[in-house]
């Protein structure tokens, strides 16, 4: 059953809060993040991209930029910005954006359950990619970036929500540029603690990592290794919990995540069309909205194309194959475009769907990339559904919308 445990969160006083709170670490660039903290000392971003205050030339996974990290979230906690509470609490986090709305438990989760697969992961996770979140969490002291967890939705949790934040004042609630509304709420109350804690353990077999599959191994590895080291490690110590925020399943809504490749493989446009043509109905039509599943939208040459899977294609017997993200792998980009391993060729670089066809288009247009491909989301139940199971769904399979924002809690370990 799921470990959910109170902390005393490290988060900003109220009249900081909209200033503090940023998107996550790595859906930018240095270049993004710098702009997008110009002008605001106080963005989150000094912590998890220290590197936009250090000369443009550094690397962003050198000693520098951790050392200085962990120099900003100390001064930005000795200025009185960032604050630790003094008794440890749950707290709610609620975000709505276009008239949908996710409320969601802010907890620490529990490291043995990662290793006990009791938080249970779709994706598999790169070693360089650890080792520079190992490297940041490691200089921080401290959990800055809260794992997006989802669990099986639970109607006494929904309920004890609900009625907690219908009957107490947030603590935080602004509009972020992007247009979600955060809204955040403390609980301190140890009867309502203690219930929500004893209904994760009692009820609640599983959860899933929704996002953030490298900050959870990385958070596991390290409060592993702070337990090897210490002699009198009792498992309650903080390094044995990280930072997550629950939702619940009912309440996500996950976008597409599409490809772009910038060559053809030394192919022709007719010639690459002519053998999509052996697997897939091949027909000429503008976007609209978001291809059905099984329906891939292509973009080459100036034109969009709709790719529809002949009969036999599709194995819709299983849960890995009938993916259209596995769909398109298996069918397009590794025999025909080369493409063996997402995850290391070059060739490949992936856009999530809140960038809508627009981005896809303009990338395939200025000739950075030859050909790009629009796919259906995965939904919650097919992520959970291979979860369960113990299978890898292929990287960057999934997009969740809105972005959980780094800054609003921080779990010092």
């Amino acid at each position: 059953m799921a470990i959910v445990k109170p902390f005393k969160a490290v988060r900003p006083l109220s009249r900081y809060a909209a200033h503090v709170a940023s998107l996550p670490y790595d859906v930018m660039n240095t270049a993004e993040a710098r702009k997008m903290a110009k002008e605001n000392s106080n963005s989150f971003l000094h912590v998890s991209r220290a590197e936009i205050d250090l000369p443009k030339a550094t690397d962003e996974h050198s000693k520098a930029v951790y050392e200085k990290a962990a120099e900003n979230f100390k001064n930005m906690m000795s200025s009185g910005v960032l604050v630790q509470d003094k008794e440890d609490s749950l707290y709610i986090y609620a975000q709505e954006w276009k008239g949908r709305k996710q409320i969601g438990l802010v907890a620490c989760s529990s490291v043995e359950d990662y290793f006990n697969e009791v938080i249970k992961k779709h994706e598999l996770t790169r070693p360089e990619k650890e080792k520079d979140r190992i490297n940041h969490m490691q200089s921080v002291q401290a959990h800055v970036g809260p794992i997006f967890l989802t669990y099986p939705h639970h109607l006494t949790v929904d309920k004890i929500i609900k009625d907690f934040t219908e009957r107490n004042a947030p603590v935080y609630q602004f509009r972020s540029d992007d247009r979600v509304t955060h809204t955040c709420w403390v609980i301190t109350d140890k009867a309502i603690i203690a219930n929500l804690v004893s209904i994760f353990k009692k009820e609640i077999p599983y959860t899933y990592i929704a996002d953030g599959h490298h900050r959870t191994a990385s958070a596991a590895k390290v409060g592993k290794k702070l337990a090897d080291k210490n002699p009198r490690h009792t498992g309650k110590e903080e390094y044995n919990f990280f930072l997550s925020v629950l939702f619940p399943d009912n309440q996500l809504q996950i976008l597409p995540y599409n490809r772009l490749v910038k060559d053809l493989n030394g192919m022709q446009p007719d010639d690459f069309i002519a053998k999509l043509e052996k697997k897939f109905y091949v027909q000429r039509k503008k976007y609209g909205t978001t291809p059905l599943v099984h329906f891939i939208r292509m973009y080459l040459d100036g034109a969009w194309y709709s790719l529809t899977p002949h009969d036999g294609v599709v194995n819709d017997d299983n849960v890995i194959d009938s993916l259209d993200i596995n769909i398109l792998q298996n069918n397009i980009l590794k025999p025909l475009l080369g493409i063996k391993d997402p995850r290391t060729d070059h060739r490949i670089d992936f856009v999530g769907g809140i960038r809508g066809f627009k981005e896809l288009e303009q990338r395939v247009d200025d000739g950075e990339m030859k050909v790009a491909f629009s796919l259906h989301p995965v939904s919650i139940e097919q992520l959970m559904q291979i979860a369960d199971s113990g299978k890898i769904m292929p990287p960057k399979s999934t997009w969740f919308e809105p972005k959980l924002r780094d800054g609003l809690f921080s779990h010092l370990f």
